[in-house]
């Protein structure tokens, strides 16, 4: 299976890649990165491309893909509406249709986020924004889920690019096991997002498309060997 990540330099990104690296079923991951990552691996090619909006240039390298999992992002703090949506919504759909015209078949993977709104309705800008990103994806003929994580713990060397989240992840960061057994629906770790996103390339469109925490988590637990069960509703 070929893989191409965008957003491979940040913290839900990281666990995409190295999932991606770790598994024996992926034979290739390409990147798409503004700066080469610091890192090499047999497996790994990296596309270094400065315009989000247009892949024209680098068209002819985004054949014979498998998925797409889109793990791009900023946060919305500090961020008005056009900033906000050029990057969440703009980038987004730009990346989907380059790597759908290329790749009929493929499994798109939007990380989106809890809280997101699909009705248009939400006082929160962000969640707007995001509802319609998932909106436009999910209209796309492709195998396409969204996953609206909560929190999510950074570990194996994964961290976030926002200074004031690094400081709740330093402080939460030893608080996580107990956390994880207070309350085992609302949070997960970069590792489990980016396993669950191969798990979902298996389900060939089956099962919902939304996923929460609680659903990666279950995808994950799925049985060594086996086919992931798809998430209940």
């Amino acid at each position: 299976m070929r893989v191409i990540i965008f957003g491979a330099s940040g913290m839900v990104g990281h666990g995409a890649l190295r999932a991606c690296l770790l598994d024996e079923a992926v034979t290739e991951v390409l990147v798409v990165v503004r700066s080469a990552l610091p890192l090499e691996h047999p497996k790994l090619r990296q596309i270094v491309h400065a315009d989000f909006t247009d892949y024209t240039a680098v068209q002819g390298q985004l054949k014979d893909l498998d998925a797409c999992f889109f793990c791009l992002g900023v946060s919305a703090v500090g961020r008005g509406e056009e900033e906000y949506t050029r990057v969440t919504y703009d980038y987004t759909l730009a990346a989907a249709r380059a790597v759908h015209a290329a790749n009929p078949s493929l499994t798109f993977v939007y990380v989106s986020g809890e809280g997101t709104d699909s009705t248009g309705r939400s006082r929160q800008m962000w969640a707007r924004v995001k509802g319609r990103t998932e909106n436009d994806l999910l209209a796309m003929p492709m195998h396409a889920y969204m996953f609206r994580p909560g929190y999510i713990q950074p570990v194996n060397g994964a961290s976030s690019r926002t200074p004031v989240y690094r400081l709740v992840y330093r402080v939460t960061g030893g608080l996580y096991p107990l956390l994880r057994r207070a309350f085992p629906r609302h949070v997960t770790t970069t590792d489990a997002v980016g396993q669950a996103m191969l798990a979902v390339t298996r389900l060939q469109g089956a099962g919902p498309t939304v996923l929460h925490n609680s659903d990666i988590n279950r995808l994950v637990a799925a049985e060594p060997g086996q086919a992931p069960r798809p998430p209940h509703a």
